[in-house]
């Protein structure tokens, strides 16, 4: 359990050390509905582990504050009623001192669990715990910068930390061949209930780009106004283009005939070799159909991925957001962590920059609205 302990331990540092350059004002602000709060996510994670475990395992436990499970509560229905998502950032109380508070008080409690219970069942939480939390890491990391783009000054949030500043190190196309591939988890080790059910999936030759588009070929795509040219849009697309006055990327800003970027470490003149960053399933179907090419379905990509230099960006597929053969939504409030958003939403594949380390893997399943660019989000293009 020792190796089980330094990862927790290790995880919940990793989260304050992410708060760590921010000012008390930062951890309220929520300008938008699909983002939360610093202060909401140091508290949604901790609330995990209370409720999932510390409430399980410990006998007459006694929570830290009987009011935390109605605040920090995201979307269980099974554990009762909760704040409204949409209102996380008028949640001035309770102060960020006694957040921290609450987080010390949960580590310790965990901490002494993991050292006298060496129930399997327990660790398997535990584990479940660890990944939630870097889910939120890489969400805490991308809905600041969101919330920081709304500052007209550009606030930098730390020197030297532009997570979208990568290139390509490969260039060309990738041939797979025809044939029969299994798709999905296997053997030991972590992973969510969404990525089981291995199967095998009948792919027709394909090719997929080794590199991914980069923001100089999507500037061809704006410059050629790809944005007010329907034929290249979804109706869907197409009509989000139109309603929110669509014309480039997320964090794109023109200034004097130059294009920028906003970053975190500031606002930044855009470079065109860094790979594409912070784009809708909409804007990479857009550009790939321009371009007289396609989007990679998921299993293609899982059949690819091992030939393929991957990590940079989450990479929007062609697959829709559905279950694989006998999937089956657990019992109890862990069964409401993927199952039920298996509708109107697209699969993403990969890692980003701001993925924890050793959180990705081949068959991890990301998934998001088409909409939605907040995330480091990229396109790798098919044939």
């Amino acid at each position: 359990m020792s190796s089980l302990l330094e990862l927790f331990q290790k995880t919940r540092a990793q989260t304050v050390a992410i708060c760590k350059p921010l000012e008390i004002e930062d951890y309220i602000p929520q300008p938008v509905d699909f983002a939360s709060p610093p202060k909401w996510h140091l508290s949604h994670s901790t609330w995990f582990f209370e409720e999932m475990i510390l409430k399980k395992f410990i006998p007459d436990y006694q929570v830290f504050n009987p009011h935390f499970g109605f605040l920090f509560n995201s979307y269980y229905q099974t554990l009762g009623d909760r704040a409204i998502r949409t209102e996380r950032g008028t949640i001035t109380r309770p102060a960020v001192a006694e957040v921290y508070d609450y987080r010390n008080y949960v580590d310790q409690h965990i901490s002494n669990l993991i050292q006298n219970n060496q129930d399997q069942a327990l660790a398997e939480l535990i584990i479940l715990g660890i990944n939630h939390e870097q889910q939120h890491q890489e969400l805490l990391i991308t809905d600041l910068k969101h919330t920081f783009s709304y500052n007209p000054t550009y606030p930098v949030y730390k020197k030297d930390f532009n997570l979208t500043a990568q290139e390509n190190a490969e260039e060309g196309w990738l041939q797979v061949d025809e044939g029969i591939y299994d798709i999905g988890f296997e053997g030991e080790g972590f992973h969510f209930d969404n990525e089981k059910g291995r199967h095998k999936v009948f792919l027709h030759d394909f090719h997929i780009s080794k590199a991914l588009v980069t923001n100089a070929e999507y500037l061809e795509f704006i410059d050629a106004a790809g944005y007010e040219n329907f034929k290249f849009w979804l109706d869907e697309g197409w009509s989000w283009v139109q309603e929110n006055e669509i014309k480039c990327p997320l964090y794109w800003k023109k200034i004097e005939s130059k294009w920028y970027s906003y970053t975190l470490e500031g606002l930044k003149l855009l470079q065109p070799q860094h790979i594409l960053a912070h784009i809708s399933f909409y804007e990479a179907q857009a550009f790939a159909t321009w371009k007289g090419l396609r989007l990679a379905t998921e299993f293609e990509w899982e059949a690819a991925a091992d030939q393929l230099q991957w990590g940079n960006r989450w990479e929007w597929t062609y697959s829709a957001y559905l279950p694989y053969p006998n999937f089956k939504i657990a019992d109890g409030a862990v069964g409401e962590y993927n199952g039920k958003f298996m509708i109107s939403q697209m699969v993403l594949r990969g890692a980003s920059t701001a993925t924890p380390k050793g959180h990705e893997r081949k068959t991890y399943r990301n998934f998001f609205h088409p909409k939605h660019r907040w995330q480091i989000t990229g396109i790798r293009l098919a044939k």
